[in-house]
């Protein structure tokens, strides 16, 4: 039978992995649990009653989290003429149109994000086996294939986050980084959750929030009360 580790032991001094806890109090204990040697990412986790094989229950968007997510944000935009200077005026880190394709196309993936002017997308979709299962491809709906480049550009590096529910229904997040300020973590968490609940499909049915929980990426998963959390933004579904 495995020993418990002193840091596991210390974690389950600080909480019940039985019970279920608010936003605010799971932030806490997340908080004092014990550090490890790099700061790390604190990630919800969530399982939402939709099927996504029905194109009416997919659960996708994005959000621009209040305070960031602690990670510097490399953007790849796909543009020229006048809208490649906007985009490296607002802080892209690479801008091109045939030519970003092709460094793609070679094996180039020194990036975590991309916006596109609607004029290149016929190029870019050359990309989408390559972009498309990484998460990467721009998309209209997510704000990310736009003319507006450095609006776009600026909140991907403010911190804006993607959501998406995969095939067996879940969704995983960052929301930050452990060493931010307790209320820090607990609007950016609050925010997200305020995004995905918005986020419901009209064809979904039942309960639709059917787990909540947050983790650090050395920590338990603590759980979050769904209940709390669905009543907490009712108005917005």
């Amino acid at each position: 039978m495995p020993t418990a580790t002193k840091r596991t032991k210390a974690a389950e001094a600080l909480y019940d992995r039985e019970k279920d806890y608010s936003v605010e109090e799971a932030v806490g204990i997340l908080k004092k649990l014990p550090g490890a040697k790099f700061d790390e990412s604190v990630d919800m986790s969530l399982r939402l009653g939709v099927d996504p094989k029905h194109a009416d229950q997919m659960v996708r968007g994005a959000i621009v989290l209040p305070h960031g997510i602690g990670k510097a944000v490399r953007v790849a935009v796909f543009a020229k003429g006048e809208k490649d200077k906007e985009a490296r005026d607002a802080g892209a880190d690479v801008v091109g149109a045939e030519d970003l394709v092709e460094k793609i196309q070679g094996g180039w993936m020194e990036f975590d994000s991309t916006v596109a002017t609607p004029d290149l997308m016929g190029q870019v979709g050359r990309l989408g086996k390559v972009l498309g299962p990484r998460g990467l491809m721009p998309n209209p709906k997510l704000g990310t294939v736009t003319f507006d480049v450095a609006r776009a550009v600026r909140e991907v590096k403010a911190g804006k986050v993607e959501f998406r529910v995969d095939k067996a229904g879940n969704v995983h997040v960052p929301v930050g980084k452990k060493s931010f300020a307790e209320e820090n973590l607990v609007a950016n968490t609050l925010a997200l959750l305020e995004a995905i609940v918005r986020a419901k499909p009209s064809a979904a049915k039942g309960q639709y929030l059917r787990s909540v929980t947050m983790s650090s990426t050395m920590g338990p998963g603590i759980h979050v009360d769904v209940q709390r959390v669905a009543n907490l933004f009712k108005k917005a579904q």
